[in-house]
């Protein structure tokens, strides 16, 4: 009696004096696991280490109640059937990109990366600030699905061929792996588009199954060590400007959460998607001059040509996904019309900047 009249008279005195008085920390004996599939190698820099760092904060975030246990590809399930596993509940989330599930639906692949579409910074505008996320919530809703962002590459590399690329002729027979839209406007050049997973890129590149590839970029190449199966390293992506990584959350395991651990989990997939890209941005340069400079990697542009001519046929490719159904149709109309507004305004502030800093 005396304790709880302690703790009642010391509240109602810290509520009077304005005097902060910490709270007791309560532990729950409930502790909740979930399981982590992701599309990645396990461990692998950047995209494999981002969904470790996503998991590890929503453990500690916790306390230690909801503890997230990551599986990298092929660990519980293979690369592209993490959809499949998070959607039946095999695993309580997964850690990808959405453009590999066009095959779900053909909207889905608007939420990674658009060709000559908006950078980092503005689809994360799109999606928390326009209508990105709803959307994309719709798109996922029908698979029993929550997405959330969870990172972010920033503009990647055009790629690695073991052939140069002087004209749109040839890109003409190449064997590219290359996902999502990226892949339709290959195709459409007159290339050969495969969906390889990550694990599988440097062996099918080394071995001539492809004669190109993309991946990310220099810090996330230098790691699988393309530079040892291609001869050739083009730049700007224009195919991946952007692309937005994803947390997938089962709903059926995201409602029974309580309230505060539904709050940790969808806070947690914001700053491990804000810190992806701040990595990315720090060690791309470092591994670019290793790459460069004692690699001796043959580093070139592609030719304006080229860049124009992959735009043109990137506005068809889009446009008739777009035209597809009414998701996609949606989907792309409120992605056009944000793209529109933050270019206005990027054309006057960032672009401007950049040119003359």
């Amino acid at each position: 009696m005396k304790r709880r009249d302690f703790i009642k008279t010391a509240g109602i005195t810290s509520l009077a004096t304005g005097a902060t008085i910490a709270a007791p920390v309560v532990h729950a004996k409930t502790k909740i696991k979930w399981k982590m599939v992701t599309t990645w190698p396990k461990n692998f820099p950047g995209l494999g280490t981002g969904a470790n760092n996503l998991a590890r904060l929503i453990t500690e975030m916790s306390g230690g109640r909801l503890n997230v246990k990551v599986y990298g590809s092929k660990e519980l399930v293979p690369a592209f059937e993490v959809f499949d596993a998070v959607s039946r509940g095999t695993a309580q989330m997964g850690h990808g990109a959405s453009y590999y599930w066009k095959g779900k639906s053909e909207a889905a692949q608007f939420f990674s990366a658009v060709p000559f579409g908006m950078n980092a910074q503005e689809m994360n505008a799109w999606l928390y600030h326009g209508e990105g996320l709803k959307l994309w919530t719709e798109t996922y809703k029908p698979f029993g699905i929550i997405p959330a962002a969870a990172g972010n590459t920033g503009v990647q590399m055009a790629g690695w061929f073991n052939r140069e690329i002087n004209s749109i002729k040839d890109l003409q027979g190449l064997k590219m792996r290359i996902p999502g839209l990226g892949g339709e406007v290959l195709k459409r050049a007159g290339g050969t588009p495969l969906s390889i997973p990550g694990g599988e890129i440097f062996t099918s590149l080394k071995t001539g199954v492809i004669d190109a590839t993309e991946w990310v970029g220099p810090y996330n190449d230098l790691a699988f060590g393309l530079h040892k199966a291609a001869k050739y390293y083009y730049y700007p992506g224009w195919h991946e400007p952007g692309t937005t990584l994803e947390a997938l959350i089962n709903e059926k395991a995201f409602n029974e959460l309580p309230e505060d651990l539904q709050s940790i989990v969808t806070n947690a997939c914001k700053i491990a998607n804000q810190d992806m890209l701040a990595e990315y941005t720090a060690r791309n340069q470092l591994a670019l001059d290793t790459l460069v400079n004692k690699h001796k990697v043959d580093l070139r542009k592609l030719p304006d040509e080229v860049l124009n001519k992959l735009k043109i046929l990137s506005e068809e490719v889009v446009s008739e996904i777009a035209a597809k159904d009414q998701l996609s149709g949606k989907v792309f109309k409120s992605f056009k019309k944000f793209s529109q507004q933050v270019k206005n305004w990027h054309d006057v502030s960032e672009r401007v900047y950049l040119n003359v800093r």
